[in-house]
């Protein structure tokens, strides 16, 4: 049972992620007949530690002995734990209480720390989607899921942006407690206790202009054209190829099929539009090639993790449909 809770943090911690793990596991809710865990804040790094807000410091009696009794370590984000060195005393704690059977948890760019510690290796993980390369050049043993909220391969659960740790943590909660605790305390922190979709839905993904030479013109007639059913033939015809030789040019020139290139370049246009429009689902359908409003939704959840009108409730509030 989960009782005893730890955050590790370390200087150039961020406020709000450290804020994340307190909330969830920090607070007397027992009024409401809630759990109430052995929670305690500990500094890897000295009594006195600086955030990556400008003079918020945050102090704290515990050193690294704390983390020996704990049932979870939660490492938050900080300043520069992409890039930085961390101290071997810490390392080997984290490793320490996976093996005795603690779980480990990362908020966003603390997996970077579990990682060091090589709690990483042969493990699938979450990163926030800013960082997904640089954790795979520096873990290159561990099997990044960037369009994912979390990923739990216990004893080590890593979690993505800020708000994917309060989904990690309720999902610790829910694990160990069940699904009524974890649904009362998402209640009073005003969350969702469990929420559609994965990180797909808000990375930053512009129309990409590769450096093509042969297929560049076709591309852009593509996206002009995205309404419109083509074949890989048809498409050769206007590269001036034969297509099995457009084909291989396709493929080497932007790394992907146009089968699906254009399916992912037809899911963009649709975000654009939920976003930025009150098109209808069908007008939206026709307008990005999928034709009907069922294809679109059955393409959007494959590519997305969410249905196109839970997306556009996300992003124009909930008087959107």
């Amino acid at each position: 049972m989960l009782k005893n809770v730890a955050a590790v943090l370390l200087d150039g911690v961020h406020p709000f992620e450290l804020g994340v793990v307190c909330e969830v596991f920090g607070i007397d809710r027992s009024d409401e007949g809630l759990p109430v865990y052995d929670f305690a804040v500990v500094s890897a790094e000295g009594p006195s530690l600086r955030t990556h807000v400008g003079g918020l410091t945050v102090s704290t009696p515990y050193g690294l002995d704390r983390l020996e009794e704990a049932d979870l370590i939660a490492v938050p984000a900080g300043n520069e734990y992409v890039t930085r060195d961390y101290p071997p005393e810490l390392l080997d704690a984290l490793v320490r209480a996976a093996e005795r059977g603690a779980r480990v948890l990362s908020v966003c760019s603390g997996v970077f720390v579990l990682g060091a510690a090589g709690l990483l290796d042969g493990r699938r993980c979450s990163v926030h989607w800013r960082h997904a390369r640089e954790l795979a050049l520096r873990n290159p043993r561990a099997v990044i899921e960037p369009d994912v909220l979390y990923v739990d391969e216990d004893p080590v659960i890593t979690s993505a942006g800020t708000a994917a740790g309060i989904d990690a943590c309720l999902h610790i909660v829910r694990k160990e407690q069940g699904p009524e605790v974890a649904n009362k305390i998402a209640r009073r922190m005003v969350v969702p206790p469990h929420r559609d979709g994965g990180q797909a839905q808000y990375i930053e993904r512009p129309l990409p202009r590769s450096q093509c030479d042969t297929v560049a013109e076709v591309l852009a007639w593509m996206e002009r054209n995205l309404d419109q059913e083509v074949t890989v033939e048809q498409l050769a015809v206007r590269a001036h190829m034969s297509p099995r030789t457009f084909a291989r040019r396709f493929q080497q020139e932007t790394g992907t099929t146009p089968y699906r290139w254009i399916l992912r370049q037809r899911v963009l246009l649709a975000q654009e539009l939920l976003e930025g429009t009150d098109e209808t689902m069908d007008t939206i359908a026709d307008r990005t090639g999928f034709g009907t409003a069922a294809a679109l939704r059955h393409q959007f959840v494959r590519a997305l993790g969410i249905t196109p009108y839970a997306y556009r409730r996300t992003f124009r509030g909930p008087q959107a449909a």
